[in-house]
């Protein structure tokens, strides 16, 4: 058999190159998300106003009180505009002060936990959680926020350890912007819960 045959190798493919930087990729999932979960608390306030409606008194039971949600709500919109001034930094190349406005909203968030938990402590001595209508969506309402807050804090910490907070090949968005409208809407929507859910029944009564 001949030997003058020399086997060639196919060449391996190359290595793909990286994904074009397109930063507002992750901000349209995020916005997304956000539209998903405004949709989730449209339909609980609807069902708090709708079986109102046709109640001769509403809410039935004490209304919450407003010691806890008024400081929860001002911690809450403080940690907002503080991680506005964050992104504002970001855009400056100030990272470290960026990432010093997020360790804050971070510390806002967990003083809302520990007031929402207050609030809830104190309601709970008064009101079960299945003893009507009403509680049921009071506390399906206020629990699903707190979940969401807590959600926030993780994505929080997790942009708090990265390298890097630019777009880049690796990771084509921005983890710092995408976080914080996701943390704006949190406020919101809290906003809504607590002139809805807390002060308008106060002042009724």
């Amino acid at each position: 058999m001949s030997s003058d045959f020399n086997y060639q190798p196919l060449p391996l493919p190359l290595r793909r190159p990286p994904y074009p930087v397109d930063d507002s990729r992750g901000t349209f999932t995020m916005w997304l998300v956000i539209a998903s979960e405004a949709c989730l608390f449209a339909a609980l306030f609807g069902s708090y106003w709708y079986t109102g409606k046709y109640q001769p008194i509403w809410p039935p039971d004490a209304p919450p009180k407003l010691h806890y949600a008024i400081p929860a709500l001002f911690i809450m919109l403080v940690s907002g505009a503080v991680l506005y001034w964050g992104e504002l930094q970001l855009k400056k190349q100030n990272v470290a002060t960026a990432k010093f406005a997020m360790a804050l909203a971070i510390l806002g968030g967990l003083g809302y936990i520990a007031f929402t938990i207050l609030d809830s402590q104190e309601h709970l001595s008064t009101l079960a959680a299945n003893a009507d209508s009403y509680s049921a969506i009071f506390y399906t309402t206020t629990v699903i926020h707190a979940a969401h807050i807590c959600l926030g804090i993780l994505m929080m910490l997790y942009v708090l350890a990265l390298g890097k907070l630019e777009p880049r090949a690796s990771m084509p968005h921005r983890p710092y912007h995408n976080v914080a409208i996701y943390w704006y809407f949190s406020v919101v929507v809290y906003l809504l819960l607590v002139i809805f859910l807390y002060i308008i029944p106060f002042v009724r009564r």
